[in-house]
């Protein structure tokens, strides 16, 4: 078999245990020695070893069954080193004498053999979350057995002086495997510390209560795009797909408090509503009524000029008649004056060329009460 790391992943042979082609490990993982190519005749040997044992042992193998054991063997080593397979969930990245020359697309492809070429396998599309201010551990077999709180990732201070107690997760994946494998030397590390050092500056520019609130998802998508930035910098080959806040709430040690000053907070503000609610029906009560006074004034003055333009209008229809007929309508204005002035008042008529036995005045009113209404009467004749 060929050195190679078949596994994928951020760095020669996982990262941290493999060396290089030449016994020392690239900028993608950690020292610790090289391996050495494993002895064709050794391969051989150990061959011919399990022929006999599964034939019964002896040195009485014929010639030409140990020659095909010997053919399969030499064909089994030679497909492993010239020959590599990509999964479809991983991309093939080539180095040549250590160097990066090309990237193979899922299926069976050619290399040159070991130490010559070497192939590294990383899952790129594989999802992979990070997670800060927790831990979340399983038992053997893969069940999520619990979670763990970080206090030193989850406790970060607010623009407003405040200590917040933050947990969340990103979610990434490799978007080129090459920046991926030799740009960053930890990436699973990486993508941790910078988007912990994300949190904290948007957190440190905001204040407690959004935080807690209604901006949960603004935190959340501001510190998604600082981290993007901040790895496209560095050229780490990773797209950031989601940034997940699990938990925002103060601290264990203040929450008491915290609830109590909420509720006093709540309590504020159901009584600002209630203000408020009052002060719109007092404003809208006196607009309305304000409107019905200027509304009312506004007839009694349209009322009024319409009065005196009629009032204007007689005078002058009348005047017109009076420069044609000066006496018949002074005469006029006089008995019509006289008539409306004199006609729901009692009246006593003195005839003062009368004699002196005669009685001098006429009521005509008491005349009037006294006058019986005309009556029908009907009977025999």
């Amino acid at each position: 078999m060929p050195w190679s790391n078949q596994s994928g992943g951020g760095g020669w042979k996982g990262g941290s245990g493999g060396g290089g082609p030449w016994g020392q490990g690239p900028r993608g993982g950690g020292g610790g020695g090289g391996n050495q190519p494993p002895d064709l005749e050794e391969i051989l040997k150990r061959s011919q070893d399990k022929m006999k044992q599964a034939m019964g042992g002896g040195s009485g193998i014929p010639g030409p069954l140990l020659f095909l054991g010997a053919a399969v063997a030499i064909a089994v080593v030679a497909w492993n080193a010239f020959f590599f397979r990509v999964n479809p969930d991983e991309l093939g990245v080539v180095m040549r004498f250590g160097q990066y020359v090309r990237q193979e697309p899922p299926g069976l492809h050619f290399r040159l053999p070991y130490p010559m070429e070497e192939v590294l396998l990383p899952k790129v599309t594989q999802q992979r979350v990070t997670e800060i201010g927790l831990r979340s551990s399983s038992t053997g077999r893969g069940i999520p057995a619990g979670v763990s709180d970080v206090r030193e990732e989850s406790l970060i201070l607010t623009g407003d002086e405040n200590i917040v107690d933050i947990d969340f997760a990103v979610f990434w994946r490799i978007s080129d495997a090459a920046d991926y494998l030799f740009n960053i030397r930890n990436p699973e590390n990486t993508v941790k510390e910078v988007a912990e050092s994300a949190m904290r500056e948007v957190v440190g520019k905001s204040r407690i209560q959004p935080i807690l609130t209604e901006e949960r998802l603004k935190v959340a998508q501001d510190v998604q795009r600082l981290l993007q930035d901040t790895l496209d910098r560095y050229q780490a080959g990773i797209v950031i797909t989601e940034v997940q806040l699990l938990k925002s709430d103060p601290p264990a040690e203040v929450i008491e408090a915290f609830r109590s000053v909420q509720a006093a907070r709540l309590e504020k503000e159901t009584l600002q509503n209630q203000a408020t609610a009052y002060s719109n029906k007092v404003v809208n009560e006196a607009k309305g009524e304000a409107e019905r006074i200027l509304q009312a004034a506004e007839g009694y003055k349209q009322q009024t000029v319409a009065e005196a333009n009629g009032q204007t209008s007689r005078f002058l229809q009348v005047y017109e008649e009076y420069k044609k007929a000066p006496e018949v309508t002074r005469q006029r204005m006089f008995l019509e004056t006289m008539e409306r002035v004199m006609g729901g008042t009692d009246k006593i008529i003195i005839d003062s060329k009368s004699g002196q036995g005669v009685v001098p005045y006429l009521p005509l009113d008491q005349m009037q009460r006294r006058t019986p209404p005309a009556s029908t009467t009907t009977g025999d004749n």
